[in-house]
């Protein structure tokens, strides 16, 4: 039961979805929490993948309709909460400032031009990427597209659970303090799960499954090695503007898979 009241409370921090109930913040819901980032991914990932499916084989819509249709659904569906991460950290890092003032930047409510620029790069790449799947549409694309944010939310417990914090304040610090070590056990069984689970239904999307996991892990290295270097270490910004980076990492595979006839 625990297990399901942690998904629930990522479901009321990390998406606009409405659940009407009140749950314990306490430590042991909040390790459940952290337990279950990818199974949220999961539930997002199937969300997306239905609204295309549905868009595609029963609307008159044009694909460019279609394509802007999923993408701000993904930007309401979490009320741009990794979004303004991206914008904050993209400032903060431009800044080409010492640690304690990008830390300072992260804090300020104010956006700077940098974050604006860089919110407007991830974005129209992203929509580039939408649209051209879209326009190429397999059944394996559909599997993809569920299998997308299940690995990003993923990256997301384990930068959480491996890099040192930068503040001992703040959501990522709270969850990092009722987290479990060993968390990347957990998410390699959620993995081969599912993997195996998708595999069975096409298999098909073996390859490029792996292709994205090992897209996902090489992001994780180069984050591990230097968001201490450029932040100190991670905050709730950090984290989110690492989802939306690796995002559209993934975006790019699948789309870069659609190019070499792999989906």
């Amino acid at each position: 039961m625990k297990h399901l009241h942690g998904f629930i409370i990522n479901l009321q921090f990390f998406t606009m979805i409405p659940v009407p109930v009140e749950l314990s913040m306490d430590d042991d819901h909040l390790k459940k929490a952290v337990k279950t980032f990818p199974l949220l991914g999961l539930l997002q990932g199937l969300i997306y993948a239905l609204a295309v499916f549905i868009l595609v084989h029963w609307t008159p819509l044009s694909v460019l309709a279609i394509a802007f249709i999923l993408w701000l659904m993904m930007i309401l569906m979490t009320g741009g909460i990794h979004l303004d991460g991206w914008m904050d950290a993209c400032d903060a890092y431009f800044s080409y400032s010492s640690i304690e003032r990008r830390l300072e930047i992260m804090k300020d409510p104010r956006t700077g031009a940098f974050g604006v620029l860089s919110a407007i790069v991830l974005l129209s790449t992203k929509f580039l990427f939408i649209y051209e799947i879209v326009s190429r549409i397999t059944f394996t694309s559909y599997l993809l597209i569920i299998i997308l944010p299940f690995l990003s939310k993923g990256l997301m417990g384990l930068i959480l659970m491996t890099v040192q914090q930068a503040k001992e304040e703040g959501l990522a610090y709270h969850f990092r303090k009722a987290g479990d070590s060993p968390i990347g056990l957990v998410y390699l069984i959620y993995w081969i799960v599912i993997t195996g689970l998708v595999t069975l239904i096409d298999f098909g999307t073996l390859l490029p499954i792996m292709i994205m996991f090992i897209v996902v892990m090489s992001c994780f290295i180069l984050l591990r090695s230097k968001t201490v270097k450029w932040f100190g270490g991670i905050t709730g910004d950090v984290l989110g503007a690492s989802v939306e980076g690796v995002e559209l990492m993934l975006w790019m595979t699948i789309w870069l898979l659609h190019y070499s006839v792999m989906v």
